[in-house]
């Protein structure tokens, strides 16, 4: 089985991206978590662009120690001498030097004819040889370059001691079948072609970018190039995470493996996606929030029974911990059952008929059920929780350079009033710590979210918090213009809801005896 090199260059290529400006830090950042992920080489800019690009080049070259660090450059002296600038400190340097070489190229950005394209891109590799030892020549849109002017340009990159060719589908122009050709051609009429290792480079315009990947791989291709998440310019590039499954979970179709720690992919996702400000839509292959998520009742039924039915990778693979059946209008009883079951609700038929009934109503109003929304359904009672505690004011002081504190008054069954004051982290973390003073409860706070209920400046804010106590777990909410108060009123829910718990467990355990 042979390998795939995995050339990365989320760092020059996905930073492309419209929007998207990575910081030096950002950038090793990112590198660190690529060298985790056990990319074979990582293209952390273009040196020339700017000062700034150059010294994050540098950075990135400097802090990483078990990966190729690649520099991009035109095909020019100056581009060539700031890379090698750049690359200074680098356990493992190579520079990336390109030129275009198809005939709208050639015509309209370079005015060049084909023999000024072929000697200027000679000069610019001769000059390169003189300081690395590595070198990658792309052919910029080979895609719609003419068989033998690539044959040609190839071919001269070899005798000039390029170690790896690309052969870029740039703009995304071509299919499987055309892009494949390409590297079938190259490996059967380029003498001494295996002196070197031919790329993939693609984009992803017609939404093809990583299946003309994949039929490169099929036809010789030894190295491809990618980003993370697919970021890139336009419509993006491949995307390394769908290759590198693609090639793990068809291994005896492709019969090629990567160096790849799968187990990396979802981390490495959520921090190019964090840093870059680009969101992962989330029907994403790999690495959507929905890649591993079911709602249809069918699936979730074939899931529940055989998870293969419905899933051709795990979850884990990835490394996240397992899928997730989305409760939804499309759920059936089978899947809602075995969610009670997961919350801790152990119901008879009638009692799940009954709570799978309102579900459906709920479903109908929302796209997803919460695991909340399903206690609410469960707990709801047709009177309201009796209210050991009630809120009546709170108090907050807040400063960015003072502590924030909290004052709390609390009227308690039999009108106790009692009255706190407490410091914290932020305002609501003082506030649940008066809170927490004044009821003598000692609680663990498990989740706390806020949602708008609706729109404007004045809008709702809805909070939810899940409180847990000696294993039990309640959930409040509490619904306010103010969202401290509504963080207040969440928290008092929940320990009252607590409380009824308790209760209702010592009577229970009271008739047992």
């Amino acid at each position: 089985m042979r390998k795939i090199y995995i050339f990365d260059t989320t760092l020059r290529d996905g930073e492309q991206s419209p929007g998207v400006n990575l910081n030096t830090r950002e950038k090793v950042e990112i590198a660190h978590q690529l060298e985790k992920l056990g990319v074979d080489r990582m293209e952390a800019g273009f040196p020339a662009a700017s000062p700034g690009d150059l010294a994050a080049v540098n950075a990135v070259a400097r802090a990483v120690k078990d990966v190729t660090v690649i520099g991009l450059s035109r095909s020019r002296e100056q581009d060539i001498d700031a890379v090698r600038e750049a690359l200074i400190g680098a356990q493992d340097p190579c520079i990336h030097i390109f030129l275009a070489t198809s005939p709208i190229h050639r015509k309209h950005k370079l005015r060049m004819d084909k023999e000024q394209v072929l000697e200027t891109a000679q000069s610019a590799l001769r000059y390169a040889r003189k300081y690395f030892s590595k070198i990658e020549f792309s052919l910029e849109d080979a895609g719609r370059t003419e068989y033998d002017f690539i044959a040609q340009m190839v071919g001269m990159a070899i005798k000039e001691g390029a170690s790896v060719v690309n052969i870029p589908d740039t703009v995304g122009y071509l299919n499987p079948s055309e892009y494949g050709a390409i590297f079938k051609f190259v490996k059967e009429n380029v003498p001494d072609v295996e002196k070197i290792q031919l790329s993939a480079h693609c984009h992803n315009d017609l939404g093809m970018a990583t299946a003309n990947t994949l039929a490169a791989i099929q036809n010789g291709a030894d190295q491809i190039e990618g980003t993370i998440n697919g970021i890139g310019e336009r419509a993006g590039n491949t995307a390394i995470e769908e290759v590198a499954m693609a090639l793990a979970t068809r291994q005896s179709f492709f019969n090629a493996t990567t160096s790849l720690q799968l187990s990396e992919i979802a981390r490495t996702s959520r921090l190019v996606s964090k840093l870059t400000g680009m969101v992962v839509p989330g029907n994403k292959a790999i690495v959507g929030a929905n890649a591993f998520a079911h709602e249809s009742g069918i699936h979730q039924d074939g899931m529940l029974k055989e998870k293969t039915t419905y899933e051709i990778m795990t979850p884990e693979s990835i490394g996240l911990k397992e899928s997730k059946l989305v409760l939804g209008k499309h759920s059936g009883r089978h899947a809602f059952r075995e969610k009670l079951i997961d919350l801790g609700y152990e119901l008879d038929d009638l009692q799940v008929n009954e709570a799978f009934a309102k579900f459906k109503d709920l479903a109908d109003k929302k796209k997803e059920v919460s695991d909340d929304d399903l206690l609410a359904l469960i707990e709801e009672k047709l009177i309201d929780t009796v209210e050991v505690f009630k809120l009546e004011t709170i108090y907050v002081t807040y400063g960015n350079t003072s502590v924030p504190t909290a004052k709390v008054r609390i009227v308690k069954e039999a009108n106790e009033v009692l009255v706190e004051e407490a410091e914290g982290n932020g305002s609501v973390d003082a506030i649940y710590n008066a809170i927490d003073k004044a009821t003598l409860e000692e609680v663990a706070l498990d989740d706390y979210s806020i949602k708008s209920v609706s729109h404007g400046k004045d809008a709702l804010g809805e909070v939810h918090v899940v409180l847990t106590q000696n294993g039990v777990s309640a959930q409040g909410r509490g619904l306010s213009t103010d969202i401290l108060e509504a963080s207040a009123r969440a928290y008092v829910d929940a320990l009252n809801r607590l409380i009824e718990k308790r209760v209702t467990f010592s009577n229970r355990e009271n008739v047992n005896l």
